[in-house]
């Protein structure tokens, strides 16, 4: 019998999001959620208090209350238990005859309903009521000393009001004359329960909070009640906890633990275990907390408690996505998600969505993070849990920042820091005020972001949250970089890196050395910027190949392109400073590396049958699953072929995302466990040399482009040479090439096209479309224009440059316009070269390899074709060079 207790200061999950605002500097957000669920309890005190939030269902009082004992109430009697069923919004009543000076301890097992339990006085005065956990199973118990004889009133409600139909038990656990001990153990108990409603208030209530656990201690151990002393240790901690204070906390609850464990309380053992690892994993000590975590486990299991498994397989799963381990965070949640759903615990389904939602938004998942986020607000609401309100709201207005609807964010995020002050709940508040800050900078609004950061900064550091401490040093360091304070930035950077270190973020120690690498760039230190930024690359490597799922991994990948390219701009300074020292040929193979590595993988993952060995469960259930799929996409194609409403359509839509999102992670779990994927070598990209062996022949020039915030670059390899030309910054190439590329497709319909229009877009693509095509061409190939002889040209392409055709640029020496004012005859590209469009070099080296042994087809097809745009494209001819 014990309570789940969400502590003002709980576990964050912080996470390094890559963020490039016109700088290109990197910013830490919050992701803001419990994470380490603390439980405190065992066998509580027979009255315990709701958790914080919990609807209460409103108990009879005065003539309503005896009334409704006269006529509904049934005789409770010891020895013969009462099995009944319950819905959301009802109560049962039961009556037990009571003769003065007598101990009573009533409990009542709950089968998939959350039950409140009230005793009331023969004259309908409420004694008090038991809520120990806002959850399905479990059981609540509340006892009490007669002070007069008489029939005494039970009442058993449901705690929500729109709960599903469950089942109940109660039964009379003690029934006899009062002892002394009893007398001081029920009076401890209603001591506890002031201390419990001082700890929901503010931190001087928290304080007298300790002092009147400390009284309710006092009485307990006269009654010999060791039980009830483990409870209220555990409660003195979390009160610690919460004022900031871990050290006293862990003391408390080490007192708590053998105290668990000299009763054979293996329940209160498992809890107590929970609750140090909470603490250790505050403190910043992940190790220590994961094996607390892992002590806890196989007691819960042993002794068939669901939601303390449940909850320390969320803990655990929090562990492993601060270690930058997501696969196997991603397989924690979902396991406590599972439970949580079959025991009907909304509260807890409700934090694990949570979290799951932010290990999609640290790979880079967006819209999957945004979906585990809107599943969690209504369930937070529905249930009265303002602080996870809070939470969610936080992370919603994380996501909004991130694709860029700043004002949205804005919105969440103060919505959010109103709920965390009216609950004042510190943590939370600096969580949401360091994203503010986030969205100011990204802004512009430097001074006005610093100023948010710096009030994070001082609450985190009263709430002893290390982590939360650190992320916030970064993004102090961000805005002195963006300002042009270097030196500042810098100190705040390595106030940062040590902190990142000692809690084991691996994400975050490689954002606050991509922040001091680029600040020793800006210093001229390029050497200690190369070493430095090695070290960060190095990390992000780490962490993906932790990621089974090749979907995630890739996400992943692309989100830290930043690292790369800042990787990339060290490189090519140091070409600049010493060009025979090959950095240029360094530069190109971090380009490949940065481009190439999840489709090598993907390409070297097809050949190796990765199911053998793998447990057949997980087969079983892949299988499962794709059937499942395949019979909801047919219902869906059947539904969507006849008469149906919107909300029909959009619930089998979601539907099919949820379950394809299930399948993926399965196949991620399948591949992490699977002999054959743990054996195979991650595929590596080419270096130079190998490029110029196995991709180029005499004739072919390979040209390689990396674009960059600050400068683009263009490698041109032959088979026996490298050159480099840096190109205008990433802005400049994009503006110029979304031109072309609109003029380019000037043909197509548009919405709210009038023919009027498009003859006059398509007049305007006739007579512009050489002269922007030159500019581009001589912007994208003209730095090589020497080089390009007659030779076949193997372009990789990068970011916006994939969206335009290069053979219908004309040749760079063509002149300003494309030769059209010369009246020369415009020249595409294709004229004098043949053009291969390639992912990477190394790609193409993986797909010969593939091809070499695969025996050639019977017989060759080719295909002539024009492409069709619109309905009416048979009578449009755009000839663009007259």
């Amino acid at each position: 019998m014990r309570r789940l207790v969400i502590p003002t200061l709980s576990t964050l999950i912080l996470l390094c999001t890559s963020f490039s605002d016109s700088q290109g500097c990197v910013l830490h957000s919050i992701g803001w959620t419990p994470l380490v669920n603390n439980l405190l309890g065992g066998r509580s005190p027979a009255a315990t208090s709701a958790r914080p939030g919990t609807p209460r269902a409103q108990a009879p009082g005065g003539a309503r209350g005896a009334s409704q004992s006269s006529r509904e109430s049934i005789s409770l009697e010891a020895g013969k238990p009462v099995e009944r069923e319950l819905s959301g919004g009802r109560s049962h009543f039961y009556k037990i005859n009571l003769t003065s000076g007598q101990h009573i301890q009533i409990g009542v097992s709950q089968r998939g309903i959350d039950v409140v339990v009230a005793l009331y006085t023969p004259d309908s005065k409420k004694i008090d009521d038991a809520d120990s956990e806002h959850t399905t199973e479990g059981s609540e118990a509340i006892s009490a000393i007669a002070e007069a004889a008489g029939f005494y009133l039970v009442e058993v409600s449901s705690a929500e009001k729109t709960a599903q139909t469950g089942r109940y038990e109660i039964k009379v656990k003690e029934l006899r004359a009062a002892t002394a001990e009893d007398k001081y153990r029920v009076a401890g108990e209603t001591v506890f329960r002031e201390a419990e409603r001082l700890e929901k208030g503010t931190r001087e209530d928290k304080r007298k909070s300790i002092e009147k656990y400390h009284e309710a201690l006092e009485l307990y151990r006269r009654a010999g009640a060791r039980g009830d002393e483990a409870i209220t240790l555990n409660n003195i901690g979390l009160i610690y906890s919460s004022l900031g204070e871990m050290r006293e906390a862990l003391e408390k609850y080490n007192e708590s633990l053998p105290i668990s464990r000299a009763v054979g309380n293996r329940l209160e053992e498992a809890i107590t275990l929970g609750n140090i690892g909470g603490i250790y994993q505050l403190l910043g000590e992940t190790q220590n907390a994961l094996e607390k975590f892992n002590e806890a486990m196989p007691i819960s299991r042993a002794v068939g408690d669901r939601l303390g498994e449940a909850i320390t397989l969320n803990n655990i799963g929090g562990v492993y996505q601060l270690l930058g381990e997501t696969q196997k965070a991603l397989e924690k949640y979902n396991e406590s998600l599972a439970l949580r759903r079959a025991m009907g615990d909304r509260n807890g389904e409700a934090r694990v969505l949570s979290n799951i939602g932010l290990v999609y938004r640290s790979l880079g998942e967006m819209q999957k993070a945004l979906e585990k986020f809107n599943e969690c607000l209504p369930l937070s609401r529905a249930i009265g849990d303002r602080r996870m309100e809070a939470v969610t709201l936080n992370n919603i207005g994380l996501i909004y920042n991130s694709l860029g609807e700043k004002q949205k964010a804005l919105e969440k995020f103060n919505e959010s820091l109103s709920l965390s002050q009216a609950g004042g709940d510190r943590n939370g508040e600096a969580a949401t005020l360091n994203n503010i800050g986030r969205v100011y900078q990204s802004l512009g609004e430097t001074r006005k972001a610093l100023e948010k950061y710096n009030e994070s900064l001082l609450l985190k550091r009263t709430v002893g949250d290390r982590r939360g401490e650190a992320v916030t040093l970064n993004n102090i360091g961000r805005g002195y970089q963006s300002l042009g304070e270097t030196q500042k930035a810098l100190e705040k950077f390595n106030e940062a890196l040590p902190i990142f270190q000692f809690v084991g973020d691996r994400n975050g120690e490689a954002v606050a050395l991509l922040g001091i690498s680029q600040v020793e760039q800006q210093h001229g230190n390029l050497t200690q910027a190369r070493q430095t930024i090695e070290q960060a690359v190095g990390l992000i490597e780490s962490l993906r190949t932790n990621i089974s799922g090749q979907e995630l991994r890739a996400s992943y990948f692309a989100s830290r392109q930043e690292f790369y390219q800042s990787y990339i701009d060290v490189l090519m300074r140091m070409h600049m400073r010493n060009p025979t020292a090959a950095f240029d040929s360094l530069a190109l193979e971090v380009g490949e590396r940065a481009r190439a590595r999840s489709l090598l993988e993907l390409l070297t993952e097809s050949r190796a049958d990765l199911r053998q060995g793998v447990d057949g469960s997980l087969l079983d259930r892949e299988r499962s699953l794709q059937q499942l799929l395949n019979a909801k996409a047919a219902a869906q194609f059947a539904l969507l072929n006849r008469k149906h409403t919107p909300a029909q359509a959009e619930a089998f839509a979601k539907e099919i995302a949820s379950l394809s999102t299930e399948y993926e992670e399965l196949r991620g779990q399948i591949r992490a466990r699977s002999p054959r994927y743990a054996a195979l070598t991650q595929p590596q990209p080419l270096g130079l040399a190998e490029i110029q062996q196995q991709v180029l022949d005499p004739d072919t020039l390979l040209l390689e482009y990396l674009l960059g915030d600050n400068a683009s670059h263009l490698f041109v390899v032959s088979q026996t040479s490298i050159t480099s030309h840096q190109l205008p910054k990433r802005a400049e190439i994009e503006a110029a090439t979304r031109r072309v590329r609109e003029l380019l497709t000037a043909l197509q319909a548009q919405p709210g096209d009038t023919e009027a229009k498009r003859q006059a877009r398509i007049k305007e693509a006739r007579e512009g479309y050489w002269t922007k095509a030159a500019e581009l061409s001589r912007m994208l190939l003209g730095p090589a224009a020497s080089q390009l002889g007659r030779k076949r040209l193997a372009i990789v392409a990068d970011g916006v440059l994939q969206y335009i055709p290069f053979a219908a640029l004309p040749v760079p020496s063509s002149g300003n316009d494309g030769g059209r004012n010369s009246g020369a005859e415009p020249q595409p590209l294709f004229v004098e070269h043949e053009i291969v469009s390639l992912p990477s070099a190394s790609t193409l080296a993986t797909l010969r390899r593939e091809t070499a042994g695969r025996k050639p087809a019977a017989k060759s097809l080719a295909v002539l074709a024009d492409p069709v745009f619109t309905d009416d494209d048979t009578r449009v001819r755009w000839d663009m060079g007259k």
